[in-house]
């Protein structure tokens, strides 16, 4: 699949590297060097993939995630760092990140994450459709997730989220009342990937409440299944059943 990129990185080394490596692969890459250069290229080509250091001049990676998110951009991220915490990982994913990888990085899995996120967008607008259309959109309770158009929506107010969120709550809303373990829900986040902790997982769950419950703290939609994982069900059935 040939691809538009963009390339954010002011090292100007480690750039090229990026650009060959992805031209080898057929893709089309224009490189820039700082933050506010990639805010401006994506809103002009509108790439398939935007590859985005963290540490850049003028605006960090982490603003221009911040940015083209409450824009509604949902170009593809992955997101290059060379901070190795979890929590300076999984704020990345908070704003809205695709995937990471951290430095010294092997070109080699670059590529294989590239080729991933590519994949997974292709597919974008069919996430777990029903089995005679694509354009079903999934209810459960006041909960509607629209995969054609990538739309959330909840008593009928629109919610807005994150590429990450949004395959979490379209897969568990394609099956209510399963119970997803954290290592399914991963697969639908970044497919068998062992960089990957359990922690991501927690943290996308943690925002979907904020957005899809009256009270977060006292979740009726998005339940934890302790020792097993997580489920999404009608409270209102929920509460019906606890009452006969």
């Amino acid at each position: 699949m040939c691809a538009n990129v963009i390339v954010a990185e002011d090292d100007q080394k480690q750039a090229e590297l990026v650009r060959r490596y992805l031209e080898h692969e057929g893709h089309a890459v224009t490189v820039v060097c700082d933050g506010l250069a990639a805010l401006d290229k994506v809103r002009h080509k509108e790439p398939d993939l935007l590859v985005l250091d963290v540490m850049m001049p003028r605006a960090d990676g982490l603003d221009v995630v911040r940015v083209l998110r409450s824009e509604r951009r949902e170009v593809p991220v992955l997101m290059l760092t060379a901070r190795t915490t979890e929590d300076d990982l999984l704020l990345g994913l908070d704003l809205g990140a695709d995937d990471y990888m951290t430095k010294p990085y092997s070109p080699r899995e670059l590529m294989a994450r590239v080729r991933t996120l590519l994949r997974r967008t292709n597919r974008a607008a069919t996430v777990h459709p029903a089995p005679d259309s694509a354009d079903e959109v999934l209810s459960v309770g006041t909960l509607r997730v629209d995969p054609a158009r990538h739309e959330i929506s909840v008593a009928g107010g629109y919610v807005e989220c994150t590429p990450g969120e949004f395959r979490i709550l379209a897969a568990m809303a394609a099956e209510p009342d399963r119970v997803f373990t954290r290592q399914r829900l991963l697969e639908e986040l970044h497919g068998f990937d062992r960089y990957i902790s359990d922690r991501t997982v927690d943290v996308h769950i943690m925002n979907l409440r904020k957005k899809i419950e009256p009270a977060p703290r006292k979740p009726t939609r998005l339940l934890t299944v302790f020792g097993v994982g997580y489920k999404l069900t009608d409270p209102e059935k929920s509460a019906s059943r606890a009452s006969s």
